[in-house]
Protein backbone atom coordinates (compact mmCIF):
# COMPACT_ATOMS: atom_id res chain seq x y z
CA UNK A 1 0.00 0.00 0.00
CA UNK A 2 1.03 3.54 -0.45
CA UNK A 3 1.99 5.15 2.36
CA UNK A 4 -0.27 8.62 2.90
CA UNK A 5 0.23 9.45 6.43
CA UNK A 6 3.26 9.75 9.10
CA UNK A 7 2.14 10.42 12.88
CA UNK A 8 5.08 10.52 15.61
CA UNK A 9 5.09 11.10 19.22
CA UNK A 10 7.42 13.63 20.52
CA UNK A 11 8.54 13.40 23.74
CA UNK A 12 10.89 10.61 23.95
CA UNK A 13 10.49 10.04 20.09
CA UNK A 14 10.51 12.89 17.50
CA UNK A 15 12.11 14.93 20.10
CA UNK A 16 15.45 14.59 21.61
CA UNK A 17 16.14 14.70 25.14
CA UNK A 18 16.79 18.68 25.15
CA UNK A 19 13.35 19.09 23.86
CA UNK A 20 14.01 20.15 20.42
CA UNK A 21 13.38 18.71 16.88
CA UNK A 22 17.09 18.60 15.01
CA UNK A 23 17.00 20.47 11.47
CA UNK A 24 17.74 17.49 9.89
CA UNK A 25 14.21 15.56 11.32
CA UNK A 26 12.16 19.03 10.52
CA UNK A 27 13.92 18.88 6.62
CA UNK A 28 12.85 15.01 6.10
CA UNK A 29 9.45 15.58 7.55
CA UNK A 30 9.19 18.85 5.08
CA UNK A 31 10.41 16.31 2.46
CA UNK A 32 7.22 13.73 3.19
CA UNK A 33 5.42 17.02 2.63
CA UNK A 34 6.23 17.79 -0.14
CA UNK A 35 5.41 14.79 -1.67
CA UNK A 36 1.71 14.46 -0.49
CA UNK A 37 2.33 12.71 2.71
CA UNK A 38 0.47 14.24 5.82
CA UNK A 39 2.41 14.60 8.79
CA UNK A 40 0.75 14.15 12.23
CA UNK A 41 2.21 14.09 15.95
CA UNK A 42 0.08 12.73 18.85
CA UNK A 43 1.64 13.46 21.94
CA UNK A 44 0.63 13.62 25.49
CA UNK A 45 0.91 17.40 25.88
CA UNK A 46 -1.45 19.95 25.69
CA UNK A 47 -1.18 23.37 25.11
CA UNK A 48 3.02 23.23 25.37
CA UNK A 49 3.28 21.03 22.15
CA UNK A 50 3.06 23.89 19.82
CA UNK A 51 5.74 25.54 21.90
CA UNK A 52 8.46 22.35 21.08
CA UNK A 53 6.61 21.36 18.03
CA UNK A 54 5.53 24.36 16.16
CA UNK A 55 2.21 23.73 14.03
CA UNK A 56 3.05 24.81 10.50
CA UNK A 57 5.46 21.80 10.99
CA UNK A 58 2.71 19.52 11.02
CA UNK A 59 -0.26 19.00 8.94
CA UNK A 60 -2.54 17.53 12.07
CA UNK A 61 -1.87 17.53 15.88
CA UNK A 62 -3.15 14.58 18.38
CA UNK A 63 -2.47 15.85 21.50
CA UNK A 64 -3.62 14.97 25.20
CA UNK A 65 -3.04 11.19 24.39
CA UNK A 66 -5.75 11.48 21.57
CA UNK A 67 -8.73 13.58 23.63
CA UNK A 68 -8.02 16.41 21.11
CA UNK A 69 -7.06 16.29 17.28
CA UNK A 70 -6.67 19.48 15.05
CA UNK A 71 -6.05 20.82 11.65
CA UNK A 72 -5.11 24.22 11.67
CA UNK A 73 -7.40 25.27 14.16
CA UNK A 74 -10.21 23.16 13.44
CA UNK A 75 -11.46 20.43 16.17
CA UNK A 76 -11.92 17.15 14.08
CA UNK A 77 -11.70 15.00 16.94
CA UNK A 78 -12.66 16.03 21.13
CA UNK A 79 -12.95 13.71 23.71
CA UNK A 80 -13.30 15.08 27.20
CA UNK A 81 -14.62 14.29 30.42
CA UNK A 82 -17.45 16.32 31.52
CA UNK A 83 -16.90 17.63 35.17
CA UNK A 84 -20.11 16.15 36.41
CA UNK A 85 -17.92 12.75 35.75
CA UNK A 86 -14.25 14.16 36.94
CA UNK A 87 -15.10 15.86 40.31
CA UNK A 88 -15.88 12.80 42.61
CA UNK A 89 -12.53 11.75 40.80
CA UNK A 90 -10.58 14.75 41.61
CA UNK A 91 -12.25 14.69 45.44
CA UNK A 92 -11.66 11.26 46.14
CA UNK A 93 -8.02 11.80 45.40
CA UNK A 94 -7.61 14.47 47.50
CA UNK A 95 -9.29 12.95 50.65
CA UNK A 96 -6.72 10.41 49.65
CA UNK A 97 -4.03 12.78 50.01
CA UNK A 98 -3.02 12.04 46.58
CA UNK A 99 -1.45 14.68 44.29
CA UNK A 100 -4.30 15.47 41.59
CA UNK A 101 -4.77 17.80 38.44
CA UNK A 102 -7.60 18.39 36.07
CA UNK A 103 -6.47 20.06 32.98
CA UNK A 104 -8.44 21.65 29.97
CA UNK A 105 -7.45 24.36 27.61
CA UNK A 106 -3.85 24.71 28.46
CA UNK A 107 -5.14 25.36 32.16
CA UNK A 108 -4.05 23.01 34.99
CA UNK A 109 -6.57 23.08 38.08
CA UNK A 110 -4.66 21.40 41.33
CA UNK A 111 -4.04 20.61 44.86
CA UNK A 112 -0.74 21.05 45.02
CA UNK A 113 1.80 23.79 43.27
CA UNK A 114 2.53 22.35 39.83
CA UNK A 115 5.79 24.63 39.03
CA UNK A 116 7.39 22.46 42.22
CA UNK A 117 7.29 19.71 40.39
CA UNK A 118 7.61 20.64 36.46
CA UNK A 119 8.72 24.16 35.88
CA UNK A 120 7.65 24.90 32.71
CA UNK A 121 4.29 24.74 34.03
CA UNK A 122 3.24 28.41 35.14
CA UNK A 123 -0.59 28.33 33.77
CA UNK A 124 -1.74 26.53 36.71
CA UNK A 125 -4.52 27.14 39.95
CA UNK A 126 -5.10 26.02 43.35
CA UNK A 127 -8.43 24.82 43.63
CA UNK A 128 -10.92 23.44 46.06
CA UNK A 129 -12.66 20.44 43.73
CA UNK A 130 -15.66 20.44 45.79
CA UNK A 131 -16.76 23.27 43.96
CA UNK A 132 -14.87 22.60 41.00
CA UNK A 133 -17.04 23.07 37.89
CA UNK A 134 -14.44 22.83 34.80
CA UNK A 135 -14.48 19.84 32.08
CA UNK A 136 -11.50 17.84 31.79
CA UNK A 137 -9.11 16.69 28.66
CA UNK A 138 -7.33 14.63 30.58
CA UNK A 139 -6.98 13.54 34.92
CA UNK A 140 -3.61 13.15 36.18
CA UNK A 141 -1.20 12.39 39.14
CA UNK A 142 2.70 12.36 39.79
CA UNK A 143 3.87 8.77 40.64
CA UNK A 144 0.64 6.36 41.38
CA UNK A 145 2.15 4.21 43.54
CA UNK A 146 0.45 0.30 42.85
CA UNK A 147 -2.14 1.04 45.51
CA UNK A 148 -3.11 4.28 43.96
CA UNK A 149 -3.66 2.26 40.55
CA UNK A 150 -5.70 -0.38 42.59
CA UNK A 151 -7.45 2.40 43.95
CA UNK A 152 -8.20 3.91 40.36
CA UNK A 153 -9.59 0.64 38.73
CA UNK A 154 -12.04 0.75 41.71
CA UNK A 155 -13.61 4.38 41.45
CA UNK A 156 -13.32 5.12 37.27
CA UNK A 157 -16.54 4.77 35.51
CA UNK A 158 -16.52 2.23 32.58
CA UNK A 159 -16.12 5.29 30.34
CA UNK A 160 -12.62 6.24 31.65
CA UNK A 161 -9.65 4.95 31.57
CA UNK A 162 -5.57 5.08 33.26
CA UNK A 163 -2.63 4.92 31.27
CA UNK A 164 1.37 5.48 32.62
CA UNK A 165 3.38 6.85 30.82
CA UNK A 166 7.25 7.85 31.72
CA UNK A 167 7.85 11.15 33.32
CA UNK A 168 11.20 12.88 34.99
CA UNK A 169 12.22 10.41 37.22
CA UNK A 170 9.12 8.47 37.38
CA UNK A 171 5.32 7.58 35.83
CA UNK A 172 2.53 9.94 35.57
CA UNK A 173 -0.80 8.25 35.78
CA UNK A 174 -3.08 9.71 32.91
CA UNK A 175 -7.07 9.35 32.85
CA UNK A 176 -8.38 9.82 30.44
CA UNK A 177 -12.09 9.41 28.13
CA UNK A 178 -11.97 5.70 26.48
CA UNK A 179 -12.27 7.03 23.45
CA UNK A 180 -9.69 9.45 24.11
CA UNK A 181 -6.45 7.53 22.74
CA UNK A 182 -4.46 7.96 20.23
CA UNK A 183 -5.29 5.33 18.07
CA UNK A 184 -8.72 6.75 17.74
CA UNK A 185 -7.59 10.25 17.13
CA UNK A 186 -5.32 9.13 14.31
CA UNK A 187 -8.44 6.86 12.84
CA UNK A 188 -10.26 10.27 13.02
CA UNK A 189 -7.58 12.51 11.09
CA UNK A 190 -6.55 9.57 8.14
CA UNK A 191 -10.56 8.79 7.59
CA UNK A 192 -10.87 13.12 7.30
CA UNK A 193 -8.29 12.68 4.60
CA UNK A 194 -9.71 9.68 3.13
CA UNK A 195 -6.56 7.59 4.13
CA UNK A 196 -6.90 4.02 5.58
CA UNK A 197 -4.69 3.32 8.42
CA UNK A 198 -3.02 0.47 6.69
CA UNK A 199 -1.56 3.51 4.90
CA UNK A 200 -0.15 5.15 8.47
CA UNK A 201 3.64 4.61 9.78
CA UNK A 202 3.25 5.52 12.96
CA UNK A 203 6.62 6.01 15.86
CA UNK A 204 6.52 5.90 19.58
CA UNK A 205 8.20 5.07 22.75
CA UNK A 206 5.69 4.24 25.74
CA UNK A 207 2.69 3.01 26.86
CA UNK A 208 0.33 5.60 25.48
CA UNK A 209 1.86 4.93 21.81
CA UNK A 210 1.34 0.77 21.65
CA UNK A 211 -2.28 1.18 20.47
CA UNK A 212 -1.28 3.60 18.04
CA UNK A 213 1.48 1.40 16.56
CA UNK A 214 -0.63 -1.82 16.61
CA UNK A 215 -3.74 -0.04 14.08
CA UNK A 216 -1.64 1.86 11.76
CA UNK A 217 -0.06 -0.37 8.97
CA UNK A 218 3.39 0.25 9.97
CA UNK A 219 4.21 0.66 13.65
CA UNK A 220 8.00 1.92 14.35
CA UNK A 221 9.60 1.99 18.05
CA UNK A 222 12.18 3.93 18.39
CA UNK A 223 15.65 2.46 20.08
CA UNK A 224 15.07 4.03 23.63
CA UNK A 225 11.09 2.36 23.80
CA UNK A 226 10.07 0.97 26.35
CA UNK A 227 10.11 -3.02 25.79
CA UNK A 228 6.55 -3.55 25.41
CA UNK A 229 6.37 -0.85 23.07
CA UNK A 230 9.24 -2.54 20.87
CA UNK A 231 7.24 -5.78 21.49
CA UNK A 232 4.38 -4.21 19.53
CA UNK A 233 6.21 -2.40 16.54
CA UNK A 234 6.97 -3.74 13.13
CA UNK A 235 10.27 -2.05 13.18
CA UNK A 236 12.75 -0.67 15.66
CA UNK A 237 14.65 2.95 14.65
CA UNK A 238 17.40 4.59 16.01
CA UNK A 239 16.60 6.54 19.25
CA UNK A 240 15.21 9.84 19.72
CA UNK A 241 18.71 11.49 20.34
CA UNK A 242 20.41 10.66 17.25
CA UNK A 243 16.93 11.37 15.17
CA UNK A 244 15.55 8.00 14.67
CA UNK A 245 12.21 9.04 12.69
CA UNK A 246 13.72 11.02 10.16
CA UNK A 247 16.89 9.08 9.92
CA UNK A 248 13.96 5.57 9.30
CA UNK A 249 12.04 7.73 6.85
CA UNK A 250 14.68 9.03 4.64
CA UNK A 251 16.73 5.50 4.27
CA UNK A 252 13.51 3.67 4.38
CA UNK A 253 10.89 5.40 3.08
CA UNK A 254 12.68 7.72 0.08
CA UNK A 255 15.96 5.50 -0.84
CA UNK A 256 14.42 1.99 -0.52
CA UNK A 257 11.75 2.82 -3.58
CA UNK A 258 10.76 -1.16 -3.89
CA UNK A 259 9.76 -1.52 -0.39
CA UNK A 260 7.38 2.21 -0.05
CA UNK A 261 5.56 4.05 -2.80
CA UNK A 262 4.84 7.60 -2.37
CA UNK A 263 1.87 9.14 -4.09
CA UNK A 264 0.56 12.34 -3.94
CA UNK A 265 -2.98 12.81 -2.17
Amino acid sequence: MPIKMIVTDLDGTLLRSDKTISSYSIAVLDKARKHGVKVVYATGRGGSAEQVAPAEFFDGRITMNGAIAKIGDSMVYNRIIPFQTARPILMACDRRGMRITSEMSEMHYSNFIVSDLWQGITNFLTVDFSRHEMDAEKIYTPDPTPDDIKFFDEILPDDLYLVLTSDVDGFLGQIMHKEATKGQAVYALANHWGISLSEVIAFGDDFNDIEMLRKCGIGVAVENAIEEVRAAADYICDSNDIDGVAKWLDESFFESRDFFKIYRL
